[in-house]
């Protein structure tokens, strides 16, 4: 079976994540990222990171976002998140996140998050095992783009951001 590089999921934008003028708050963005990601991870690819951690005391911790807020969110709006990886090497993970109204007309963000694997009992990086490393070249679906402002722009180029 084949794995699949971009994994979707649609959710609804809820009162308590919204600022006053009905919009997703800007901190609630990577809230509603890293919700999708978690899901996705256990339904596409079999990977419950909390399960990890209890179990065997490895999971991924954050280590930087970059975030483009592009068009707003509002209250009770259900949004269309996709996900992929980036990038992986022994350690590390870069994946990119995008948020879309239900129809994908518009994109409204788009994020890059970095991820260390993490031994929690040592309290230091981890090397992915090898069963990781071979799932993670069948789903590595690298952009053309050197950094995250090239990759905004090109979003802007191509009208994703209408």
């Amino acid at each position: 079976m084949e794995l699949s590089k971009i994994v979707s999921s649609k959710t609804k934008i809820r009162f308590q994540d919204c600022d006053p003028f009905n919009h997703l708050n800007n901190g609630s963005y990577i809230n509603y990222f890293m919700n999708h990601r978690e899901d996705q991870l256990i339904e596409h690819y079999d990977i419950d990171i909390y399960n990890m951690a209890k179990t065997k005391g490895v999971s991924w911790v954050s280590s930087s976002n970059q975030i483009a807020y592009l068009k707003p969110a509002f209250l009770m709006e259900t949004v269309v998140i996709e996900s992929q990886l980036l990038y992986h090497d022994s350690s590390q993970l870069k994946v990119e996140m995008r948020m879309y109204n239900e129809n994908k007309t518009h994109l409204k963000a788009v994020i890059w998050c970095g991820f260390v694997h993490f031994n929690l009992l040592k309290q230091s990086r981890e090397t992915h095992s090898d069963a990781m490393m071979n799932l993670f070249e069948a789903i590595v679906n690298p952009v053309n783009a050197v950094n995250f402002e090239e990759r905004i722009l090109q979003f802007k180029k191509a009208k994703a951001v209408v």
